[in-house]
Formats: C-alpha cells, structure tokens, sequence
C-alpha cells in the first residue's frame, strides 16, 4: 500500500513530537513514582523508557550512516513491502497490547535508571526529528537499513522510520498506563 513519502515523514514526526512531548511530561515526576512497578516482572516508567533508548542507540546510528550514503533522490511515493509493514503493525500500539517477548540485551528490567534516563530518550527524540527532516530528499524505498534482531535483514528506510517511531509511541503510552497506576497506588 503506498503512501505519499511526504505524508508519511509528517505522520512519523508528528508522533515523535507528542513522544517528546510525552517524555517532558513524565521528567515532572519524582524519580520514585518513575520507578515504580506494579509488581516485580514489570515495568517501571524509566524501564520502559530505557527499553527504547538501547533500540535507539542502535537504530540512530544506522539510520544516520544510511541517510549520508544514500544518493539524495526525492521520492514521491512510499511502498514499502511485506515484511516492514509486518514489523511496523506488530510494534504498534493499540488499545489492546500484545504482550512481546523481548530480546535480553533490550530488556531493562531491574536497572538503576533515573532522570538521565528521559534525558537520553529526549535527546533520541530530537535526533529521529532531524533524520526525517534529512530523509525529504531520500529515497525512503531504495535505502535499506539493517535490523537489531539481525544486520542481514534489511527493511526499507520508510519501514525503519515506521518501526522506530511507532515502537516509541507503544512503550510512551505503556509508560503514561504505568504512571496513572503509580500515582494511585503512591496517593
């Protein structure tokens, strides 16, 4: 299904504004309620916050590489295929989320976090920003990227974005859940 290059980078980075937002809103909070789980398998606000910091530390730097050795050319249209709408759509968020399994070296459960925490996601957040204003004059389905499950699949640049952008939205709405449970069992 395709959709205007265009539309797409001004959704995705619509979405990523309202998560910067999002997170600017959860610093106003006292570093005990961030921490707080509803029970010991999980997540606390900043976990699931740093949950997207280690997919970010690895997704920024491969998006960056990608943009800058992609030849600029503007595309009107992005197709995207299969498999990147597969790992977009599973990521997403819904008002009924599925429970996901998550690799070990991406789960942040039982880590010392703190504000330095949404201060890194912030700081992702204005990155993303600026890697789809750079990706206007991309081709969003010629360059590939690889994936962190593994470098030898690659998704199309639009998919990329669209896994990034929308994994952060789920776990942002996961946090703000986490945040009214935490202020009601702490009042």
């Amino acid at each position: 299904m395709a959709i205007a290059s265009q539309k797409l980078l001004q959704n995705l980075l619509k979405i990523t504004q309202e998560n910067c937002t999002a997170s600017e809103n959860l610093k106003t909070q006292p570093t005990a309620i961030l921490n707080w789980k509803q029970d010991p398998k999980c997540w606390s606000v900043l976990e699931c916050i740093e949950h997207l910091n280690r997919y970010g530390d690895f997704y920024l730097p491969e998006i960056t590489t990608k943009i800058k050795t992609a030849q600029p050319k503007r595309s009107e249209l992005f197709k995207g295929n299969w498999l990147g709408s597969y790992f977009s759509k599973s990521v997403s968020y819904s008002e009924t989320l599925n429970k996901m399994k998550t690799f070990k070296s991406m789960n942040p459960l039982n880590s010392e976090l703190n504000s330095q925490t949404l201060e890194k996601f912030i700081n992702q957040q204005h990155q993303i920003i600026g890697l789809l204003e750079q990706s206007k004059n991309i081709d969003l389905d010629k360059t590939k990227t690889a994936i962190s499950i593994s470098t030898l699949i690659k998704l199309r640049l639009g998919d990329t974005f669209k896994v990034l952008v929308y994994h952060n939205e789920r776990h942002i709405k996961q946090a703000e859940q986490t945040l009214k449970k935490a202020v009601i069992n702490n009042l």
